[in-house]
Order: structure tokens, then sequence, then C-alpha cells
């Protein structure tokens, strides 16, 4: 027992001491270099498409029980709120190409020793933060954690391994300011992304409160440079956000001490007829679509996030869930949501599909 012991820690070392050399060789073809260096990097992993494939029945999942993880907010608790079926805890999303990672959220926390991950975004940024957290804390459940929930800035800090998963709040990543003549999306400015600067890994959503209107609007005047107007077309508001976005990247990233993701666009279940069916939307739904396609296809949101990308500098990974996450009509908190009143057919439930997406966040670090 003791020399296997000692074969293991001698390869870890190997590992951690050449891995590096090898990533910077000429002609190094890493995935991990591949994905952050260059354009095509950005949104696919090496040779494969981790986004394309089917959804497979896995009993080996779920990562975690919902009951034993301490950070799930009530609205994703599906399991303690009273969801009666468990299938949708049992898919895995297998590549068409490629075989995707199982996550080891030990050799994860391993490799972020001393780091800081941040989370930026709206309630689905929540959920994947959560989900990492969950996934985290079952591989070393009897770690020390420190655990913050604020409106703003929440955290979760594995004491043992100083690794730190923050999560700042921010709708629309541009600002909403307080002015004379009420709240004011201001679609040129980012003053708090101070607050985002000093991360080793920077994970950033938005795009559902851009489509919010009436009482769920926070704003009640959108500005544009000098032009202040009560509204304009949202999907235009939001590619000009998220360019200022882009630009804030380009400003203050440096690609040598930091690694930037976006989500992607979660999508949403409320209508049947997107997917062929005859339900009003997604409760009752226990199965996720058969195939690798999404009758109603891409939402034009999704467009928007690519045209911006593509005119970034800094290297920025898509994790590119749209497709995938489509298919899980099944996976939604729906009536499930502890204090959610209605039915939830945007958020998801944990366990869930944001385990998949944290899955490929893995995949996209260590591959």
């Amino acid at each position: 027992m003791a020399n296997t012991g000692y074969q293991h820690w001698f390869l870890e070392v190997l590992v951690l001491v050449f891995m590096p050399l090898l990533l910077q060789a000429p002609g190094a073809s890493s995935e991990l270099q591949n994905n952050f260096t260059t354009p095509e990097g950005r949104r696919l992993a090496s040779s494969c498409n981790f986004f394309q494939g089917k959804w497979v029945v896995d009993d080996s999942n779920p990562f975690y029980e919902s009951s034993a993880c301490p950070f799930i907010d009530p609205d994703f608790n599906c399991i303690k709120y009273g969801r009666p079926d468990k299938e949708f805890l049992k898919f895995s999303w297998v590549p068409d190409a490629c075989t995707l990672p199982r996550f080891d959220g030990m050799g994860l926390l391993e490799s972020w020793r001393g780091k800081k991950i941040m989370f930026v975004g709206d309630s689905l940024s929540l959920n994947q933060w959560e989900s990492l957290a969950c996934m985290l804390h079952a591989s070393v459940p009897n770690t020390k954690i420190s655990f913050l929930r604020r409106d703003s800035l929440s955290s979760a800090t594995f004491q043992d391994y100083g690794v730190t998963l923050l999560l700042y709040h921010s709708t629309y990543l541009v600002d909403i300011t307080r002015e004379s003549i009420g709240r004011v999306l201001k679609l040129d400015s980012i003053q708090q992304g101070n607050a985002w600067k000093g991360m080793d890994v920077l994970l950033f959503n938005t795009w559902h409160w851009w489509t919010h209107k009436g009482k769920k609007q926070p704003w009640d005047y959108i500005q544009d440079g000098s032009t202040i107007s009560k509204d304009m077309d949202r999907l235009t508001a939001f590619y000009k956000g998220l360019t200022t976005w882009a630009r804030w990247v380009d400003l203050n990233v440096d690609p040598t001490k930091t690694q930037v993701f976006f989500q992607g666009i979660s999508p949403t279940h409320y209508r049947g007829k997107d997917w062929k069916s005859g339900s009003k939307n997604c409760y009752g739904e226990q199965q996720p679509l058969t195939g690798s396609s999404y009758p109603a296809g891409t939402p034009p949101q999704v467009d928007v996030v690519k045209k911006v990308l593509a005119g970034i500098a800094k290297p920025v990974y898509l994790l590119d869930i749209t497709t995938l996450s489509q298919l899980r009509k099944d996976a939604h908190p729906s009536a499930y949501g502890g204090t959610h009143s209605g039915v939830d057919c945007s958020h998801w439930c944990l366990p869930g599909l944001p385990d998949t997406w944290n899955q490929l966040l893995y995949a996209a670090l260590t591959a």
C-alpha cells in the first residue's frame, strides 16, 4: 500500500511539473490550449464538438443527492418540494464524436487550489453556481466550507483548497442607475465590472431579463449613448449591451491570468408547440426529446451571442448549451419549485441539467 501511494504521488508530481511545459510547447495540440487561443477553440473543444449529441439513460447519475447538498435554493429543489418522478435525474449527455470526461471534483479543486472562480449573471448563473458547489461538495463531503448568500455577491469557499466560488448578481451585465427621471438601463456602461477583476475564471451569462416588460422590468428608461428612450427592440438592446461587455473583456482581461467563459443561452419551455406537443408547457414532462435537434430551431439571441463573441479579441469560450438544453423539456422545476408560484419552465431542477453544463465546463478546462 505504501509503495502504491508513493507511485500515485510521483505520477501527480510528473503531471504538475510537465503538463504546463507540454501546453506551452510549439505545436501543442491540447484541447485546453485550443479552447483559449483560436477562434474555433472558443466554441469547440479541439476536433470534438461537445455540444452536438444526444441524451441517454445513465444509472450512475445523479452526481449528488439534493438532500445532501446545503447550497440549493428552494426554487431549484424539486425533489424536496414534491416532484414525484425521478427519471429526469438519470440522463447523461453523450457527444456524437467523442467521450465527455466524467466530472472529477477533487481533481478540479486541486487544479484550482488558491483560486477564485466567479459566475456573473442572473438566476441562470445562480442555477449553475449552486450546481457546481453541490458537485464539488459531493466529491469532498468532509472538507470545510464557508457559504454566504447575499443579493449582489455570494460565495462558497472550500477552505482546505483555498478555492472560492463567487456569484455576482447582474441581470444585464451593463449598469442600471437611479437618476432624476427614474431607473436607467445604460447600454454603454459597466461600472460594476470593477468587482469582476482579479478572478482566475469568469463565467458570464445574460439574456432572460432582456425580455421582461411591465412590472417585471427593473428599469424605466433605456440609454444608448446620449439617446434616452422608453424602450427599444430588445434584441437590438441585447446586442448593444453585450457589445459593451465584450469591450470590457478586451480592456480588462489578461488571458494569461484569467479564463473567460460565456454560459450561452438557456432556453425556456413555456410553449408546447415549440417541440410539437399538445402540452401547454413543461408541466408533467418526464422525458427529454429524442434526437439532436429542436423542432422550433435556434432562438435568435444565440446568433447575437455568437456575433458578439466573434468580434472579441481576447479568448472567450462559449458553453454552447442551448440545443442540448432545449431537448430537456423535462428538467424544469415546473410546479415543484418551493417558493416559486405557478409553473417555472425557465430554471432547472438540482440535481439536473446544470450539472451537465458544469461537466462541459470541466471538459473544457481539463481535456
